[in-house]
């Protein structure tokens, strides 16, 4: 046993765990960081596809806003570090940051190690103990208080002492990474509850295999509906990418942690998919007369193509069995109708997922009514914090989570 009585054990070296260690340290707490792999941030290393999408531009209240009910919980995280102050904190690190589409945040190597190195050599310059191929078994306890963790380090058993644990272990999803729902099980055996856990931010699998056909093409600012009477409201709006059994995208990854939970109550979920940029059908309609004024001749394909991608506009016609060869003039008029209906509005029926394998994210984790907001310490255990995305609050694709992690580690890390 290590006989060392460190100030905070921080578990996890994720966005969350690396900052609330530099903070915790900055404060001149002797600090032990614990991590299940080889190395610190595997699960950071792969944000964003590598290219590591930090926060963005928008002000806290919109920020809050993003992550639905739920958001105005971070207000005192985001109050102590925001996405200004993250730019700040970063830079004071060795890491320049830029925003190339005026939203979006990254540093400007564009690549997740560029973080992660400089978080570490943070942490060795404040003399963070870190602690690798550490696997935490449970969090201690004597009379109701936090006395520290069992472990095994290389398959030897440990314990480390402190009456101070951060848990910052991340959610569900790359367990390749190391991901295995270790802060739930934390939680749930010191007397937390947690909600429902759903994979979010992944590809969706459809019923239609038309899907397959169109695989090479991407969609600007397509919008997707849910078509269940208890979701009318809820919309995503942004790029979709149809492949091989089902779609992808950015606007499938953020609409996903909507989806994922309706698959749990329901074997499949339908949703509309708007692709023709806010076009109705009366638009269609005045579009299709406008080409045909120009060439009476024109086909189906040819007055569509300047809309929607070749191999999507023959597919929809072969579900309506509208003969794309021909002038809208000489189609049915039921077909011609059912042709313009589909294409305005697309059903599709998603009946699966990927599953927490390539979910970026979880949905669900600690409730929030028994953490508090201004501390990130547990309201049941003195000396228990959570942080990051092991807590119940997800947001949309671009830096979101990312920036929740960074500003719930920080305030964790103060130990208020």
């Amino acid at each position: 046993m290590n006989n060392t009585i460190y100030d905070v054990i921080i578990i996890g070296s994720g966005a969350a765990g690396m900052i609330a260690g530099i903070t915790a340290a900055r404060a001149n707490k002797n600090v032990l960081l614990l991590e299940q792999q080889d190395k610190v941030g595997p699960k950071l290393k792969a944000t964003g596809g590598g290219r590591c999408n930090l926060s963005n531009t928008l002000s806290n209240a919109d920020f809050m806003n993003s992550f639905g009910r739920n958001g105005k919980f971070m207000s005192d995280a985001l109050n102590l570090l925001d996405h200004k102050d993250l730019i700040e904190f970063l830079g004071n690190i060795g890491v320049e940051t830029h925003i190339p589409d005026g939203f979006r945040i990254f540093p400007v190597t564009h690549n997740s190690s560029t973080i992660i190195k400089a978080l570490e050599k943070e942490l060795i310059r404040l003399n963070v103990t870190l602690s690798l191929n550490t696997k935490v078994l449970r969090l201690l306890l004597e009379n109701e208080d936090i006395v520290g963790v069992q472990c095994t380090k290389e398959d030897e058993a440990a314990k480390f002492l402190s009456s101070k644990i951060i848990v910052a272990t991340g959610g569900l999803g790359f367990p390749m990474l190391g991901a295995n729902g270790d802060g739930y099980d934390f939680a749930k055996h010191l007397g937390h509850q947690v909600t429902d856990l759903y994979p979010a931010m992944l590809p969706l699998l459809t019923k239609e295999t038309w899907v397959a056909e169109c695989k090479a093409d991407t969609i600007a600012k397509a919008v997707l509906k849910i078509d269940l009477p208890k979701a009318k409201k809820l919309k995503a709006v942004g790029d979709l990418i149809f492949t091989s059994k089902g779609i992808r995208g950015p606007v499938v990854l953020d609409f996903s942690r909507e989806i994922t939970p309706f698959l749990e109550t329901h074997k499949e979920v339908p949703i509309l998919v708007h692709m023709l940029k806010g076009m109705n059908e009366e638009d269609l309609r005045v579009h299709i007369k406008k080409e045909f004024t120009l060439n009476k001749d024109v086909t189906v394909l040819a007055c569509l193509k300047k809309l929607l991608p070749e191999s999507i506009i023959i597919e929809l016609c072969k579900q309506v069995q509208a003969d794309y060869t021909r002038t809208f003039k000489n189609l049915n008029g039921q077909i011609r109708d059912n042709l313009i209906k589909i294409l305005i509005s697309t059903p599709l029926t998603i009946t699966d997922h990927v599953g927490f394998k390539k979910a970026m994210i979880t949905r669900g984790g600690v409730k929030l009514k028994e953490i508090s907001p201004k501390t990130m310490q547990s309201k049941i255990i003195d000396g228990l914090y959570f942080c990051g995305e092991v807590v119940d609050l997800d947001g949309p694709c671009g830096g979101y989570n990312l920036q929740w992690s960074f500003s719930s580690g920080n305030l964790a890390g103060h130990l208020l």
